[in-house]
């Protein structure tokens, strides 16, 4: 399991990748709550690298806020790579950020259905050349989803980045 000393190296890598380079993040969370942007703030430096974080739990404001559209929403769920994907592209567009992530999924222990099980996740990536989002389904129970996301958006960022 991705423990808390896991995701801090992440998130010191990903202030230090971003101040060395003058680039600038963005969060947009829903089922990992924050969690990703509390990460990433709670390095030393990392105000000159966050622009906004977004905690969009709810479908109105993953709608309102970061402009995932209702046809997205009604075909796909918020479940789905595709409001991924439009949850990363909002908080970028909102931010003014280089590059944005986004989460999404079922945390637990309920919520979940045969299509979407508990522990499913998405997380979405977006910059100014690529969106993108990822599936991953985790076991474990709500907190160890929670932190297995986070882990998995850190390392996405990070590689993004880097490449």
């Amino acid at each position: 399991m991705e423990n808390d000393m896991e995701i801090y190296a992440l998130a010191q890598k990903l202030v230090d990748i971003c101040r060395e380079r003058g680039l600038k993040v963005a969060t947009a969370e829903s089922c990992t709550g924050g969690l990703i942007s509390s990460a990433i703030t709670e390095i030393s430096g990392s105000s000159s690298v966050i622009e906004l974080g977004v905690c969009s739990y709810s479908n109105r404001i993953k709608e309102e806020v970061l402009g995932v559209s209702k046809k997205t929403l009604e075909t796909f769920s918020e479940y789905s790579a595709e409001c991924a994907k439009e949850m990363a592209n909002g908080a970028r567009r909102l931010s003014g950020a280089d590059f944005a992530v986004s989460t999404t999924g079922v945390a637990g222990p309920s919520g979940g259905s045969e299509k979407h099980p508990v522990g499913e996740v998405y997380v979405g990536f977006s910059s100014e050349k690529i969106c993108k989002a990822e599936r991953f389904l985790f076991s474990g129970d709500r907190n160890t989803v929670r932190r297995k996301a986070v882990y998995e958006a850190l390392k996405m960022l990070i590689f993004s980045i880097e490449k």
